[in-house]
């Protein structure tokens, strides 16, 4: 059985995989233009539109978003290190990627870009740290 603060950081990052990848999978465009929502544009300000990139990540986010659900589901700590190394080894270039095209953000979408890119790597490398105690990395659930 996985902790509650361990649950807490798998569901945050499944339902940040599930906005994102619904959106870019299914509304391409709409993702381009509009992404992260709330009247900000993180997207369409860096590059031409390609469907077929967009579409790709999108993907990629329902991929990692399936196997954050059915972490939650078993809630072993052997499954949730996977789906956490998964999250790490995408996290990390995509927060480097974009902390070195900062400059075409206003200052707002720069701090909130490196908020919310830094905060998936280090709740992923958090989730990577096992738990303590006898048994904590069992791999059934109870």
């Amino acid at each position: 059985m996985i902790s509650k603060t361990r649950i807490i950081g798998l569901a945050f990052l499944t339902l940040t995989a599930w906005y994102v990848g619904v959106w870019a999978t299914f509304l391409p465009q709409s993702f381009y233009d509009s992404f992260p929502g709330f009247h900000r544009i993180w997207v369409g300000v860096d590059g031409p539109f390609n469907e077929h990139l967009i579409r790709d990540v999108g993907s990629l986010y329902l991929a990692l978003a399936v196997a954050g659900v059915l972490v939650l589901v078993w809630r072993t700590y052997r499954e949730s290190a996977l789906v956490a190394a998964a999250w790490v080894t995408f996290s990390i270039p995509h927060f480097w990627y974009h902390v070195n095209h900062l400059h075409v953000y206003d200052t707002v979408d720069k701090v909130a870009n490196v908020i919310a890119l830094g905060g998936t790597v280090l709740i992923a490398l958090a989730l990577l740290i096992p738990p303590r105690g006898r048994g904590a990395t069992s791999t059934t659930a109870r």
